[in-house]
């Protein structure tokens, strides 16, 4: 059973002003926007983040987010925004985030202290024989935000990896939006291999970059900043959202048809207060259930390399055509056409 004090939610203020929201923060005033025009909504006055007093929830800073898109109404802000974010100035998490001895060990890292270094996106990553895969998940329910911030992750990654690495890495980028028409901003922060209208935002890399050397790397500043940085997630007593809590759930309990009451249960928590949980987080159960169902279609059909009747057993479907209308719906193409779509150069 998960406890129900094991996670943080859109409303927990916890987040400190002069970390990610200060990088933003600092975009936006050196484009010339106003301070309170800026700070507007959110609660919050620049003299206390300064200060270093300032503690955000995650409301606080959807809300700088929106301010920041609606008044600088710039292409390249998320991009901007992503490439100051990693490893960042976030105390030991970020320390360990430097530190890291390649890309697979940053990528625990970034995962493992997600509530410090990424406390709006949940990273997850995957591996098959030959790749790596990343994806994001929404921690306290993004909306409109949902795309700034996962460009903006993408772009800190691939940033960060360049810089530690000492050389840029061969990247393949998966967008889930149509292609737009400022697509040159894509271009030069992604490269040139950028995919449009995929079934999911992700980054993918041949599985040989996971483990070489980075040549900055440090072992024992790296380790003694990890034990520094668990001390204080055990200090804040959450190490992950509750949206992140209940997808884990979901993912884990496919195979048993997950039901809103068992759920509830399994969380420590009435039904009526689950819904209430979700409704504040701007999603609802069938929803959230969907994109776990959505995530492992997709890890089963592309990793595992299963059927369309071997991944329909698997999510208790009736049958396959029942999954393909369902998966249809969740990623926009059919099971054939998303082999093709991974396939094809």
């Amino acid at each position: 059973m998960t406890r129900n004090n094991s996670w943080y939610e859109n409303d927990s203020r916890f987040i400190p002003g002069h970390w990610q929201p200060a990088v933003l923060v600092d975009l936006a005033l050196s484009r010339g926007i106003d301070s309170h025009r800026l700070l507007r909504g959110t609660g919050l006055f620049h003299e206390d983040l300064q200060a270093g007093r300032a503690r955000l929830s995650a409301q606080q800073f959807l809300q700088l987010i929106e301010n920041s898109e609606r008044l600088l109404a710039a292409a390249d802000t998320r991009f901007l925004f992503g490439q100051r974010l990693l490893p960042g100035y976030y105390g030991a998490a970020s320390h360990a985030l430097q530190h890291s001895a390649d890309l697979g060990q940053a990528l625990d890292t970034l995962c493992r202290h997600r509530a410090l270094l990424s406390p709006l996106l949940s990273p997850r990553v995957l591996l098959d024989e030959k790749n790596v895969y990343v994806y994001w998940l929404d921690s306290c329910g993004a909306g409109a935000q949902q795309r700034f911030l996962v460009e903006s992750a993408m772009t800190a990654l691939l940033a960060m990896s360049r810089w530690l690495g000492g050389m840029p890495l061969p990247w393949k980028v998966s967008i889930a939006q149509p292609q737009p028409r400022q697509v040159e901003q894509y271009w030069v922060n992604f490269g040139e291999d950028v995919r449009f209208d995929a079934p999911v935002d992700l980054l993918s890399l041949p599985r040989e970059f996971l483990h070489q050397a980075w040549p900055s790397a440090s072992p024992t500043a790296g380790l003694a900043a990890q034990q520094q940085s668990l001390q204080h997630l055990q200090e804040l007593g959450f190490d992950a959202s509750f949206l992140d809590s209940l997808y884990r759930h979901l993912l884990a309990n496919l195979r048993r048809q997950p039901q809103l009451e068992s759920v509830a249960l399994a969380l420590g928590m009435s039904p009526s207060t689950l819904k209430r949980k979700l409704q504040k987080h701007g999603t609802h159960f069938q929803q959230q259930l969907d994109l776990a169902r959505k995530h492992m279609a997709l890890y089963l059909y592309q990793i595992k390399g299963q059927s369309n009747d071997e991944v329909a057993a698997y999510l208790q479907f009736h049958d396959s055509t029942n999954l393909r209308r369902s998966f249809k719906r969740w990623t926009g193409l059919a099971p054939s056409v998303l082999r093709q779509f991974w396939q094809s150069d």
